[in-house]
């Protein structure tokens, strides 16, 4: 695998009056993931699928343009995920990989069959920012036919899902709906 490919040397900046990533923090963390993915062994704390998934970096003005830098974590985050299984395959065999896709695959399937409208908890806080249930729920649908009825999906489209903003218990309540559609990532990472 490339390393060169997943991080590059360096990102495009967006104009100073813009914003953009905090060029020390991509820095910093893409050092540490060039280190996880050249030689794991040798990295204090190796950097996984699941970190790129989570990482975040602060907006300062004139700093990386986030689609360069978001591009390249998630082609970093498809190979961190593919050497993963590949050792989980290769530690306990491919049974052992088989079972851990079809758990987080039941996991998920048992919140994509419930009712539109009920699939995630309403925000407790009237004026909480939520998202819109239908855009959610459509995105659930697409999921349910790629798990159940191959229907293609890219993991990318899971990703940059963008969905209308609603308030309080007009629409879901947001940090559940992202932590679903990041078990909902790994699952299409790992399978892909």
């Amino acid at each position: 695998m490339d390393i060169q490919r997943q991080i590059p040397a360096s990102f495009d900046r967006v104009q100073r009056n813009e914003y953009g990533y905090n060029a020390k923090q991509v820095d910093e963390f893409m050092r540490r993931a060039r280190v996880s993915f050249e030689a794991p062994q040798s990295a204090a704390r190796p950097v996984k699928s699941g970190d790129v998934r989570a990482v975040s970096f602060d907006p300062i003005k004139g700093g990386y343009a986030a689609a360069g830098v978001d591009a390249a974590l998630d082609r970093l985050e498809d190979a961190l995920a593919l050497r993963e299984r590949d050792e989980l395959v290769a530690e306990r065999g491919e049974e052992a990989w088989l079972r851990e896709i079809g758990r987080l695959a039941g996991v998920l399937r048992g919140r994509l069959h419930r009712p539109d409208g009920q699939r995630f908890r309403r925000p407790a806080k009237a004026k909480a920012r939520s998202y819109n249930t239908t855009d959610v729920d459509d995105l659930c649908h697409d999921l349910i036919g790629y798990l159940e009825e191959d229907k293609p999906l890219s993991v990318d489209n899971v990703r940059r899902a963008v969905f209308r903003p609603a308030v309080g218990k007009d629409g879901y309540e947001e940090n559940q709906v992202d932590a679903f559609m990041d078990r909902v990532v790994e699952l299409m990472a790992a399978i892909d």
